[in-house]
């Protein structure tokens, strides 16, 4: 009994490649204001997931503390 191998057609392969060269094109550099905005808002958030997780850690570890 012999395999057959699969039949991957080159199509396939340049269909997808020609997509990600689409993609590629429409991307752009963001202007500085646009990356000032992302970046403070990426900035804001990992504070504010900080401060929950320090606020928990002082609950748990100080427990006797606060009479839980």
């Amino acid at each position: 009994m012999e395999i057959s191998k699969p039949d991957i057609k080159v199509d396939v392969h340049e269909e997808l490649f020609r997509k990600y060269l689409r993609v590629l094109k429409l991307a752009r550099t963001p202007t500085r204001e646009e990356f000032t905005k992302i970046a403070t808002v990426a900035a804001a958030g990992v504070l504010l997931i900080g401060l929950i997780g320090f606020i928990i850690y002082l609950c748990f570890d100080h427990k006797t503390l606060l009479g839980f």
